[in-house]
């Protein structure tokens, strides 16, 4: 089964999965925060452009057939 992940590593420094089809927005406010479309939010150590990598490196693998999540730092 696969699953429409990407890992992130939540501000305190714990590595997590989240679904990159409910992400609705990413911003620095300084940090990064993730607004999904539920309206939640999450905030990352990761910045915006590299949260933004990982979700169309995600989206290119899905679309070639090839999808396998990261692992946190990759």
């Amino acid at each position: 089964m696969r699953f429409a992940v990407i890992c992130l590593t939540h501000f305190k420094g714990t590595p997590f999965y989240l679904n990159a089809e409910l992400i609705k927005s990413v911003e620095a406010t300084p940090d990064t925060v993730i607004t999904l479309v539920d309206e939640s939010k999450v905030m990352v150590q990761e910045t915006p452009q590299e949260v933004a990598r990982r979700v169309i490196e995600y989206r290119r693998a899905l679309l070639a057939g090839r999808y396998e999540p990261h692992s946190a730092g990759a």
